[in-house]
């Protein structure tokens, strides 16, 4: 099962010069996914245990629209591992015009990460 969500990144994204978006702002898409992942899997939130890997690909700007998309890889007793990966799927192009923009096809890949969730098992309401 996959879990996705788009969002665009707007001027309250935007931590350094040249509207560039913080890399954490991708890591709380990505907690937002696992976070989804565990409600249809376990019936429940879960906590993010830690990241095994991160890897920030390509800048992110304040309106772009990024895709985040995640993925169960293990099952444990109480662990889920995960992985996920960000996609940047339209961008704007302030050199054609202020509204301009352009959907990205193929997308592109921002970053990937794999990490560990954990559901206790008395929280466990789906078999």
């Amino acid at each position: 099962m996959d879990v996705m969500i788009r969002v665009r990144m707007g001027n309250q994204d935007a931590h350094y010069g040249g509207q560039l978006v913080d890399g954490a702002k991708l890591l709380q898409l990505f907690g937002d996914v696992a976070t989804e992942l565990l409600i249809r899997f376990d019936g429940d939130e879960g906590l993010f245990r830690a990241y095994d890997s991160i890897d920030f690909l390509q800048p992110v700007y304040a309106g772009d629209y990024i895709e985040a998309i995640g993925r169960i890889t293990h099952i444990g007793n109480t662990s889920r591992k995960m992985e996920f990966e960000a996609k940047k799927v339209i961008r704007p192009r302030p050199d054609i015009h202020e509204s301009a923009c352009e959907v990205l096809d193929p997308p592109i890949v921002v970053c990937k990460a794999s990490g560990t969730c954990v559901v206790p098992k008395e929280k466990q309401r789906k078999k």
